[in-house]
């Protein structure tokens, strides 16, 4: 299955001064469109330049996932370009955003505690580390031309990708220092979960190793905001990602507020923590006592107001 959704916007832009650029993570879906899209631009005889492009998310990612974006780039003979936020990884960041909330609470400029992660209708761990580096380091290496920045969104994957556009602007890449324009590029989006898997086994392309090894779904951060129970608990079976396990359920215990929601990352693999179960349980008790504060302070409020 070599099919990729193209039409006539995409191939004016492919037919001028264009770079095309494939965001890969180390995951089955990005390695499924790298592979047809380097077939569909041989085949296409386009001449412009063409790169992968991996965010490495640091300590927070699968060990593997680089090394994944390596074999892929070498299996299609593209150049693969890592980019990194220079204010430090996904850990950084919440380490960061935790201790400046703490910094404006104690000098009374906020009145409600914030967590420290990302969440689904909150994430910037996407938008810091993954969109806003990979914009700037096209714009700056593909100066006048048109940016097609290349993703694996599937429309069978969430209802959020279900409505996801075959092509849609990319602000991020539209620079008037170096005359660029930019648009994110959707071109499987019909495919199918099996469509991916048979196509990386039919061009014999290993996955990376968090599918075939410790049977996880998906691959992005060890440990995601939106991964299910069952893919947390693939991850908490990978000793490269034990460290970050417990470097994560520090914050939760510092912080009192649970990775995802109402669920403790600290409860995945409880026997990876056994010397923190007693900070763990009363981090869990100062959690409930700090929703008890804030459900109060909300009530009162509404009544002064009313």
């Amino acid at each position: 299955m070599d099919f990729i959704q193209i039409d006539q916007r995409i191939m004016g832009v492919l037919s001028g001064p264009s770079a095309v650029a494939v965001g890969v993570s180390g995951g089955k879906d990005s390695c499924a469109v790298a592979i047809a899209m380097a077939k569909y631009l041989e085949d296409s005889d386009y001449q412009g330049p063409r790169v992968l492009v991996h965010s490495d998310l640091g300590r927070v990612e699968w060990k593997d996932s680089l090394p994944t974006c390596e074999r892929l780039a070498k299996h299609i003979g593209w150049e693969l370009v890592v980019v990194r936020r220079k204010a430090g990884d996904m850990m950084d960041r919440w380490l960061k955003r935790w201790s400046n909330n703490v910094e404006r609470y104690t000098n009374l400029e906020c009145v409600k505690l914030i967590l420290p992660w990302s969440t689904p209708s909150m994430r910037f761990c996407t938008a810091e580390l993954k969109r806003d580096v990979i914009c700037r380091e096209l714009v700056t290496r593909f100066p006048g031309k048109t940016i097609l920045s290349v993703s694996g969104i599937r429309r069978d994957e969430s209802a959020n990708r279900k409505k996801a556009p075959l092509l849609s602007i990319q602000p991020k890449m539209s620079s008037m220092k170096y005359l660029t324009t930019g648009f994110d590029w959707n071109p499987i989006l019909e495919w199918r979960l099996q469509d991916v898997l048979n196509y990386c086994k039919d061009n014999n392309f290993p996955l990376h190793e968090a599918y075939e090894k410790y049977g996880s779904s998906r691959v992005s951060c060890a440990y995601c905001i939106m991964s299910k129970a069952d893919d947390l608990i693939a991850a908490t079976s990978c000793p490269d990602n034990h460290e970050i396990y417990r470097e994560m359920v520090d914050l939760e215990i510092r912080s009192t507020f649970s990775f995802q929601g109402g669920k403790w990352l600290a409860d995945v693999a409880p026997h990876l923590i056994q010397d923190k179960q007693i900070n763990l349980m009363r981090a869990k008790r100062n959690a409930a006592l700090r929703e008890e504060a804030e459900a109060l302070a909300r009530f009162v409020s509404d009544a002064s107001a009313a």
